[in-house]
């Protein structure tokens, strides 16, 4: 089963992005994630049931070495940054370049612009982060956790990127099977 991971610096609502995806609420006042969280979604795509084990790690600069032992072996990463925040948008490419060097050959990587509510604030234009995005071959959608603004579509089109499943996985190993599950939502912390 793939994992999924978000990271990026503090404050730039990774966390408020997974609870909206897994609780499909929103809380102001959510409080920093400390090491990382762990949450797990059930949803369908197409003919197959997607669980989603999404790592939201910490922000802090204290916990970043740390990072590592979650994206490996991940099939996607989310990396998040604040529309009205570019320096979120410049540390953005550091973490790149880490998956890029460090994690598996093939995760999906997608770009998320949280906050797209606050475009009259914004610092970083669309273009140049989708330009970005294309670049380096990852997903771009800019979100709103706070007004539900494409969040199931960033998980979406991450799971048209992921290999899909075959009755008959490849001989190679190479592959993950889905495994059908029960729809249910669950929320623990490590």
């Amino acid at each position: 089963m793939p994992a999924w991971l978000l990271f990026q610096d503090t404050g730039v609502g990774k966390s408020s992005i997974v609870w909206r995806f897994v609780e499909d609420s929103f809380d102001p006042n959510i409080n920093p994630t400390i090491g990382a969280s762990f949450m797990t979604k059930t949803v369908q795509y197409q003919n197959e049931l997607h669980k989603f084990l999404i790592w939201d790690t910490a922000g802090q600069e204290r916990f970043r070495a740390l990072a590592p032992m979650y994206y490996r072996g991940s099939a996607a990463a989310i990396i998040v940054y604040d529309i009205t925040k570019e320096e979120t948008f410049s540390t953005l490419k550091n973490w790149v370049k880490e998956l890029r060097q460090h994690g598996p050959p093939n995760i999906v990587v997608a770009i998320a612009g949280n906050k797209c509510d606050l475009n009259d604030v914004r610092e970083v234009m669309e273009k140049d982060a989708k330009d970005y995005a294309d670049s380096i071959h990852a997903i771009f959608v800019e979100t709103s956790a706070k007004n539900a603004i494409n969040i199931n579509e960033l998980f979406i089109e991450i799971s048209r990127r992921i290999p899909s499943t075959d009755t008959n996985p490849p001989s190679s190993g190479k592959g993950f099977k889905l495994r059908r599950q029960p729809s249910v939502t669950k929320r623990s912390c490590c």
